[in-house]
């Protein structure tokens, strides 16, 4: 099977995450409703932003974006897999282990920069409120969300045209639930240490850079909060600012465990208990965790169910 990707026309076997015992059926049944619930949790509040005219500001527009995110990446991953294990195949095209790979680093990426922008407008709220329309105008928040796009994906790019130009002439059996570049490094047989510090480099500024903001805004919010003489202004901020930093430990929390670490340390099973962690029940979570913990959020679905707009 040597240089047989020469001829891009060969498939990758997806070894995938379960099997047919009773315990695994059953888990899979479980990824079955969290992906249910994540993708109506997402999709809801998407429409229930564009739609609701009271929610038309900056922390809940960055909200609509993480919430697509979200949306995205969970359908980039799950439907492919519950499709191989409801068929029997185990197969995925060099096309479309080429798509799960550029759609996969290029949102992660680009939920590790929405998160910072999060993070800022939030400092911004805080700290300088009589200035949060000037430093947080339209223009301004919809550039930065932008940013946060194009920059998740020129990472995609990068990492997918690195694993596409790899000669894969061993097994192509990957060991993973989806095409992760870290489960297809071991399959090459050209050598990838080069790309594995590139790779290495780029989880770095993805995550260190994008948590430093996340870091200096919540301390600058903290330093505000703690010298608020009103009990309920304390309480009014430690509310808008927990959701977004239970977000915040989920992601980074998986992210850092799973990219930053030693290559030395990885094993297939642990990498893809990480990774199931990181892209099934995370993106079910986050809605949740806004929805419920929102009062705005809750009283606009509320509306908007009475009305009938999302029935």
């Amino acid at each position: 099977m040597v240089w047989r990707n020469q001829t891009f026309n060969f498939d990758f076997i997806l070894l995938g995450i379960f099997d047919h015992r009773p315990t695994h059926i059953f888990l899979f049944s479980l990824v079955l409703g969290v992906f249910t619930v994540a993708f109506m949790g997402n999709t809801i509040m998407v429409l229930l932003i564009y739609l609701d005219t009271q929610l038309h500001t900056p922390m809940y527009f960055l909200l609509s974006q993480l919430s697509l995110m979200d949306l995205m990446l969970i359908s980039t991953t799950v439907p492919k897999m519950a499709f191989n294990y409801l068929s029997g195949r185990k197969s995925i095209s060099l096309a479309g282990c080429g798509i799960q790979i550029f759609f996969y680093v290029s949102l992660l990426g680009a939920e590790c920069f929405l998160l910072a922008v999060m993070a800022y407008d939030r400092y911004v709220a805080i700290c300088h409120p009589l200035r949060y329309t000037i430093l947080m105008n339209q223009k301004r928040y919809i550039l930065m969300t932008v940013a946060s796009w194009i920059l998740g994906s020129l990472d995609g790019i990068t990492v997918l045209a690195a694993s596409l130009s790899f000669s894969y002439c061993s097994s192509l059996e990957i060991h993973h639930f989806f095409c992760d570049v870290a489960a297809l490094l071991p399959l090459s047989c050209t050598d990838t240490s080069a790309f594995e510090r590139l790779l290495y480099i780029c989880c770095v500024v993805m995550l260190v850079l994008p948590v430093s903001v996340i870091i200096g805004s919540y301390s600058r919010v903290l330093q505000a909060v703690i010298g608020m003489g009103s009990e309920e202004s304390r309480r009014k901020a430690f509310a808008t600012c927990s959701s977004h930093l239970s977000v915040v430990g989920l992601y980074y929390g998986a992210a850092m465990f799973l990219y930053m670490r030693p290559a030395s340390n990885h094993t297939p099973d642990q990498d893809k208990m990480i990774s199931a962690f990181y892209t099934i029940p995370t993106p079910m979570l986050n809605p949740l965790i806004y929805s419920l913990r929102n009062k705005e959020v809750s009283r606009g679905l509320q509306k908007l169910l009475r009305k009938g707009k999302l029935r």
